[in-house]
């Protein structure tokens, strides 16, 4: 495969036939001064059909590039007839040499040492005998300079492709790079919005609800849920502080330290002090590992903000299982619920759907398997089990 000559600026389209007007001028003084010293008169023809044909040749190197072979091949042979044309017919089989086209630079190398055999004709320049070799090593020296110096530019031309399309398939591979990082950010940010804001607002929502369907509450009752609403809502707000400070904060600043395992008591125990009948009942003995302990953690408040939004009345028991070694089960389960028809469907809340799609990657990236399902009593079920290796196991593997 070869590839096609870049476009030429001015100076690239200028040099080449100054060139070859720079080597063809002495070229053609050096047969006039030969013809002077052999006594023979270099007539009409030095004077005037040489230049010419010089002239023809120069100006058919401007379609060099749209004809090289042509081109070329025109020019070595017209060169015959014009001393002054040498330096075009050098130049068009460098200019033909760097297409790197073996059959091509040997088909004009050939017509060319071939046609500078019959330049004697034109030129009777008188050669000592035994010279003839000097006569057919000249222009094929001459030749093999220009198709060296044409390949060495068509090498280089390659190389300097080659380099601009990695550079511009790297930049291409960074712009798609950090978009993926954006994008990944940006769900990460969502999944951190959700997780914080998501519990306490269901909560807030679930005791705005009983305030207003439940009208025969005492003055001691309704101090108490409104109180309520106002410690979740100022503690969302301070939670999505937090997020936004952590965005904000410089990239090296080390994030605060996120909730794990032993939070789980005090989010069932707040749940249920606004509201929801939550129970909690744990067997695990042991400290899991911080990826582990946060991925059960927004597990139970996943779920106790979901039986918040689709359950407000029903009980919802979370249970903890587990040991080191062996893998950490926790369950979320919410039965039937008992307050009225019409205050649980007041109470509900509209559903995202990302949550526990952001939850599933969430135990997926910690090795386990999340589950949720109803339940064969009306109820709602969602389950998950975490790895839990033994840190010394670990170690000697």
């Amino acid at each position: 495969m070869y590839d096609a000559a870049p476009r030429l600026g001015w100076w690239q389209q200028t040099w080449r036939p100054a060139a070859a007007v720079a080597v063809g001028i002495p070229a053609w003084l050096y047969t006039g001064v030969l013809l002077h010293w052999q006594g023979d008169e270099t007539g009409a023809w030095f004077h005037i059909g040489d230049p010419l044909v010089a002239l023809g040749c120069l100006t058919a190197l401007v379609w060099r590039r749209r004809f090289p072979l042509a081109v070329a091949m025109a020019v070595a042979i017209a060169s015959t007839a014009s001393a002054l044309a040498a330096g075009a017919a050098l130049v068009a089989l460098g200019s033909i040499s760097t297409r790197r086209r073996p059959v091509e630079i040997a088909v004009v190398v050939l017509a060319y040492v071939t046609a500078a055999q019959f330049a004697v004709e034109v030129y009777p320049v008188q050669s000592p005998p035994g010279t003839w070799w000097i006569q057919l090593t000249m222009p094929a020296l001459t030749a093999g300079i220009a198709v060296a110096v044409g390949m060495a530019i068509g090498a280089r031309r390659v190389e300097v492709r080659s380099l601009r399309d990695r550079a511009e398939s790297a930049e291409r591979e960074q712009t798609a790079r950090a978009a993926q990082t954006r994008a990944q950010e940006r769900n990460r940010i969502a999944r951190e919005m959700h997780d914080v804001l998501a519990h306490r607002i269901s909560l807030v929502a679930m005791q705005a609800g009983v305030l207003d369907h439940r009208s025969g509450l005492s003055a001691e009752e309704n101090r108490v849920l409104v109180r309520g609403i106002a410690e979740g809502s100022h503690q969302a707000l301070e939670e999505l502080r937090d997020v936004l400070g952590v965005l904000r904060a410089d990239p090296g600043h080390p994030e605060p330290p996120q909730p794990s395992l032993d939070r789980i008591p005090d989010l069932v125990a707040e749940a249920g002090s606004s509201g929801l009948d939550a129970t909690f009942t744990s067997t695990v003995q042991g400290t899991p590992s911080d990826v582990v302990g946060r991925t059960c953690y927004r597990v139970v408040q996943e779920g106790l903000t979901n039986a918040a939004k689709h359950a407000p009345g029903a009980p919802v028991h979370v249970t903890l299982e587990g040991s080191e070694g062996d893998q950490l089960d926790v369950s979320v389960r919410n039965f039937p619920a008992t307050a009225s028809p019409a205050a649980t469907s007041a109470a509900q809340r509209p559903a995202s759907g990302f949550g526990l799609l952001g939850l599933t990657e969430r135990v997926d990236l910690a090795g386990g398997r999340l589950d949720h399902h109803p339940t064969p009593d009306r109820g709602y079920l969602l389950t998950a089990r975490l790895p839990w290796p033994n840190p010394t196991h670990e170690k000697r593997t």
